[in-house]
């Protein structure tokens, strides 16, 4: 499937029936992040999911079941993305942010640079990108 780099936020939601309408709840830390504003329209995109599958997706356990209710990180090793660097950081790296304000750190890079990455490495709340681009 791909994936479109407009792209604002992804997140699993319910959909929620109230009344002759249903709604799909945004969680708030996509507000909070800026990812998306309140009282602003959006494209929605919504992509059937097998519950089985989305508890191996997330490590085999769902998030509620383990207690955790932290985001995973919108990145994998091996991905292929292009990002936009915003900054620089103390160590003179590139610093690219993605959905809910993730942070990819690609070397050798500068501010409003466009560049084609593999990321390389990923914690829970940064990764690091290689410019193959």
């Amino acid at each position: 499937m791909e994936i479109s780099e407009k792209l604002l936020c992804l997140f699993s939601a319910d959909i929620e029936a109230e009344g002759d309408r249903c709604a799909v709840e945004v969680p708030r830390r996509e507000i909070d992040t800026g990812s998306v504003e309140a009282g602003e329209t959006y494209r929605v995109a919504l992509i059937a999911a097998d519950p089985e599958a989305v508890t191996e997706e997330q490590g085999g356990e769902s998030a509620s079941a383990t207690g955790r209710d932290e985001p995973q990180p919108p990145v994998e090793p091996g991905e292929i993305r292009y990002v936009e660097v915003e900054d620089i950081g103390k160590q003179g790296d590139g610093i690219a942010r993605v959905e809910r304000g993730y942070v990819i750190i690609v070397p050798d890079t500068e501010i409003d640079e466009r560049v084609k990455i593999e990321v390389t490495e990923v914690k829970s709340n940064f990764a690091v990108g290689e410019v193959i681009e």
